[in-house]
């Protein structure tokens, strides 16, 4: 531990953190620079309740938060929330990662470890996911983060924890707008510039009856990355495009129907990532434009419908999916044969169908129980393939080489290897918790989910270059079924404290190596993973609220790994094996000494390490032996944020400064590269004009700090955003 850590410490708990369930954000902005006591109400247990009252560690973002921070995407406030880390890579596909349960910084190829939802509908299919959405921030009500297993309520892909967007919906109480535009300039970025324009508008249709709620949204993230190949500075341009609609119909006083839909796509120019050399590099290696454009679109309809003895939810939604890739493997080496660059492009689609039925007895009573059954169902399919120009005549020039085939067999349009994939998953799953109060104090809570998966999967290698036997790969459908269970008592013996006791478990399923079919000798297929959760949590809440402090401890036993390993050839793969244990504690303070003060800072300590070996048959050794730390387990995660507000003055003026910390972690199974070991530094500050218009400055990576986020290999990876500088108008007429 380096010495500034050293010195935060022994400071005790030097300045603010944020907001979660930890209380720091269990707060709302009444208005510009005024922080409100009154508690956050989330859902993501799929019930509405306080976030302090949840027996587990939850944090939610609120509205007002993500303002302030200026917050355009994850990247601004997700890795200010204890436990929690980002492995912020391709913008559209990078992960959040929570309390370490991860194999790689890079991108699991196969179920992500961390579930993510938009108002509880799924925003991740059951298996590889095309497009892992990253909702631009913008009139978003909050973002609740549940650490830990969320098996039981949520099913598959939550091994770590949960990630729930809250938009706002249509109010048919009122006619609403908002602008939020901002102009910022990124260092190394080449001239061009950080922009951002998005609008609302809500508009009642019917008085206290019927609205319809409309969000458009386009952002430009500019390059700072150069590319001499290209020519061009600044080549790792983002662009984010999103619409957003919500209509909400409510009948009578116990009826609410709400349709929601939205469509996001991410268009980046050039990858992100650099070669890792010693100093400071932002120089792209590859001489081709590495672009990745990604889109998803998803329509919900939801019915809540009050009975008297409990509410009755409904839930329908379809998702699809797409996303095109382009990455240059010859990193600048050409091909001896052509003279040309090999190029990787690949292609694919999913579709996902959703339904949801549950009924949730009334919050008060000393016995409360949920109860539902979910269906989904998805198709997805891809295309991937090298392309090497000039390879076909190559081959017709030297047929010897290629056993006496012509070019356009073995390399139709070039491509000289070809292969797809297609995939059918469907799950039929019945949930439920029920509480009972052995006193106003005690509180026991009992929960389960029963499921049943089919899967079957296919993939086909087609004839190519490189000789590799073609074959068809069709098993027979598989059934895996199984039981979650969740247990947790709770003790709150006043409305200042809680303790509580959790036990919860998560899981994935297994699914197919859909980069490894051009090479026979890696596997396949893979299987099921699971994780079992220990925690023991405490909330106070002290001095008449003004100091408020949660501490968790947790233990992880994560069982039969789907570990991301690398073959020689450096194409990832999917294996089983081993077993990982995740010891960890969150601390979480907030403290609001006066009326214009607040500071809290979150540190969470994580140790993940493999408990058993873990067999790659390319590594030395045969494996990764037990003690082995997991790919991106930083050990200290610590965040920092204060602000200074004066509501009662003209302009409303507010200062805030925010600091975070990550601490140094292997970046993969094998490597000696580590990311991390550094400290961000962000300001920020507004005054309200007109009341209704915010004017807003910002700096992020004030000090222009240097880091690695993430590396898929031991050579390359993405490194932080140099310092950017920027300022906002905002508008809300209400």
């Amino acid at each position: 531990m380096d010495l500034a850590i050293r010195r935060m410490l022994a400071g005790g708990l030097s300045l603010l953190a944020f907001g979660h369930a930890s209380a720091a954000m269990a707060q709302a902005t009444q208005d510009a620079g005024t922080i409100d006591d009154s508690e956050i109400i989330v859902t993501a247990t799929k019930r509405e309740e306080s976030v302090r009252d949840v027996t587990g560690s939850i944090s939610a973002v609120s509205q007002a938060t993500l303002q302030r921070l200026n917050a355009q995407s994850l990247a601004d406030y997700i890795t200010r929330i204890p436990g929690v880390v980002f492995n912020d890579y391709q913008p559209g596909v990078s992960e959040v990662v929570i309390r370490g349960v991860a194999s790689t910084t890079y991108h699991e190829a196969n179920q992500t470890t961390t579930g993510y939802y938009l108002n509880q509908v799924p925003l991740i299919e059951p298996g590889f996911p095309l497009v892992i959405p990253d909702v631009d921030s913008f009139d978003v009500n909050r973002v609740e983060v549940l650490r830990g297993p969320q098996g039981t309520l949520f099913g598959s892909s939550s091994l770590g924890g949960a990630v729930n967007y809250v938009v706002n919906e249509a109010d048919a109480g009122r006619f609403d707008a908002g602008f939020e535009g901002n102009l910022a300039s990124t260092r190394r970025a080449g001239g061009a510039v950080n922009y951002g324009v998005k609008a609302m508008v809500n508009l009642p249709i019917v008085d206290d009856r019927l609205a319809v709620r409309l969000v458009a949204l386009q952002r430009v993230d500019a390059g700072y990355l150069n590319n001499a190949a290209l020519g061009k500075k600044g080549s790792n341009d983002l662009r984010v495009r999103g619409l957003r609609g919500s209509i909400v119909f409510t009948p009578t006083e116990t009826t609410r129907i709400s349709a929601l839909s939205m469509y996001q796509e991410y268009d980046l120019d050039d990858q992100t990532y650099v070669f890792v050399l010693p100093g400071r590099n932002y120089e792209r290696p590859n001489t081709e434009a590495e672009y990745q454009d990604t889109d998803f679109l998803m329509h919900s309809l939801k019915l809540e419908q009050e009975l008297g003895f409990a509410t009755l939810t409904a839930i329908g939604s379809y998702t699809e999916k797409h996303s095109s890739v382009l990455f240059d493997y010859s990193l600048g080496a050409f091909d001896g044969r052509t003279g040309t660059p090999i190029l990787g492009i690949g292609s694919g689609k999913s579709r996902t169908r959703y339904a949801e039925l549950r009924l949730a007895s009334p919050g008060e009573g000393r016995f409360r129980w949920l109860i539902g059954a979910n269906y989904s169902h998805m198709r997805a399919n891809g295309d991937d393939g090298l392309y090497l120009e000039g390879i076909g005549r190559y081959i017709d020039a030297h047929p010897g080489d290629y056993g006496g085939h012509a070019g356009n067999v073995i390399a139709p349009g070039d491509f000289y290897s070809r292969s797809s994939y297609a995939s059918r998953v469907s799950e039929k799953a019945v949930f439920g918790e029920v509480s009972f109060d052995f006193t106003p104090q005690l509180t026991l809570t009992l929960g389960g989910r029963g499921f049943e998966y089919r899967t079957r999967p296919s993939a086909q290698l087609l004839p190519n270059a490189n000789l590799v036997p073609a074959f068809n790969y069709e098993p027979p459908a598989d059934k895996q079924s199984g039981f979650i269970p969740k247990a947790s008592l709770s003790f709150k013996p006043n409305d200042d404290i809680k303790i509580y006791a959790l036990y919860s478990e998560g899981f994935r399923i297994g699914g197919i190596n859909v980069f490894a079919l051009p090479f026979p000798n890696l596997p396949l297929t893979f299987g099921n993973d699971s994780t079992k959760n220990y925690e023991l949590g405490a909330r106070f809440d002290l001095i008449g609220r003004t100091l408020s402090l949660d501490v968790t401890a947790y233990h992880i036993d994560w069982g039969n790994i789907q570990a991301r390993l690398f073959a020689p050839n450096d194409y990832g793969y999917t294996v089983n094996g081993g077993g990982a244990a995740i010891d960890g504690v969150e601390l979480s303070l907030t403290m609001r000494p006066t009326r214009n003060l607040t500071f809290a800072s979150n540190i969470s300590y994580n140790d993940a390490r493999l408990s058993s070996l873990l067999p790659d048959s390319f590594a030395p050794g045969g494996g990764y032996a037990k003690g082995t730390r997991l790919p991106g387990a930083s050990e200290w995660t610590i965040s920092n944020t204060l602000d200074l507000s004066f509501p009662e003055w003209r302009l409303k003026p507010r200062f805030g400064i925010a600091h975070r910390y990550l601490s140094s972690a292997p970046v993969a199974f094998g490597a000696t590269l580590e990311r991390g070991d550094f400290h961000i530094i962000d300001l920020n500050a507004s005054v309200t004009l007109a009341e209704r218009i915010e004017l807003g400055l910002f700096a992020k990576n004030l000090f222009d700090q240097y880091g690695l986020l993430n590396a898929p290999f031991s050579f390359a990876g993405s490194v932080t955003r140099p310092r950017t500088v920027g300022a906002s108008l905002r508008f809300d007429l209400n």
